[in-house]
């Protein structure tokens, strides 16, 4: 990784959030891609963007993509790209979602921005340097009890229902066993930059793709914090396939274990591999499948 990497990453998340800004409560059009999920005009010209800056001054790196898919897939650098992490969310207007831009060497990790275009808000995170914030150090917060915690994630239908028990044990636990807790629903990548600034403890999640947590992690582990799939492993390439993209994300390390234990991966006993469509519930309208 060179100076030169940093400069593109910040330019690819200039070049989408210029597309996706005039577009934010305005117009645009939308469909369905094949898995049902909803895709804008704002999501496929943001990535149109950074692709074009991406094979022009590094024609040579491989480029995974939400819409576009995957470009010289044997490269050992890949750039990893989420136009728009939270669609539902930019289709809402609310600002919450955020555009995701790693690059990954030998498939690990080793670059990421989180962006919020429309609050012009940015976390970059480097392996070996620290996260910064809008060019100011990020750092996490320390955690020293789970019943003190925050805990943050999508949303609870993302989850089959071994998942959603695993969830709730951890909501539970971090709740204090009380009815409301502190849990945060909604904000997909955005949760993950409030967590690398300290204002957000835990993060839980399934059914996450590559493009979903690759630029999380340097931002993330760059802050403090750490990032692992449900059984405590490292996230790479390979997480997506073979954990289903079950993610944990800690602002305070030291309670990974913990976490672990409590939503009974520590032993071996997390829930079993699921399709992508697992967990994916209708979009409203949509007749269930068969």
């Amino acid at each position: 990784m060179t100076p030169e990497d940093l400069k593109l990453a910040n330019a690819l998340a200039d070049a989408a959030g210029s597309v996706i800004r005039p577009m934010f409560r305005g117009e645009w059009t939308q469909d369905r891609k094949s898995d049902r999920t909803p895709v804008t005009e704002a999501d496929r010209a943001a990535e149109a963007a950074m692709r074009a800056l991406i094979e022009e001054h590094f024609p040579d790196d491989g480029i995974i993509g939400e819409e576009y898919g995957t470009r010289n897939e044997g490269a050992g650098r890949q750039w990893v790209l989420d136009p728009i992490d939270g669609t539902i969310s930019f289709m809402a207007g609310r600002p919450i979602f955020g555009t995701l831009i790693a690059l990954m060497q030998d498939g690990w990790p080793v670059l990421g921005v989180i962006d919020q275009p429309v609050t012009r808000e940015r976390w970059v995170g480097q392996i070996g340097e620290g996260t910064t914030f809008n060019g100011k150090p990020a750092v996490t917060r320390p955690c020293k009890d789970l019943r003190e915690a925050s805990l943050a994630t999508s949303s609870p239908h993302y989850f089959n229902a071994e998942q959603s028990d695993a969830y709730m044990s951890l909501a539970q636990v971090i709740g204090g066993n009380e009815r409301q807790g502190a849990v945060v629903y909604g904000g997909d990548c955005y949760n993950y930059g409030l967590l690398a600034s300290g204002h957000v403890d835990v993060i839980c999640e399934a059914g996450l793709e590559i493009y979903d947590y690759a630029a999380l992690v340097p931002v993330v582990e760059g802050a403090g914090g750490t990032m692992s799939d449900w059984q405590g492993n490292p996230l790479d390439a390979d997480s997506a396939r073979v954990e289903q993209g079950r993610v944990i994300a800690l602002g305070d390390p030291a309670r990974l274990d913990e976490v672990l234990e409590t939503m009974g991966a520590a032993n071996g006993a997390g829930p079993e591999p699921l399709t992508p469509d697992t967990f994916r519930f209708p979009m409203p309208g949509q007749e269930p499948d068969a």
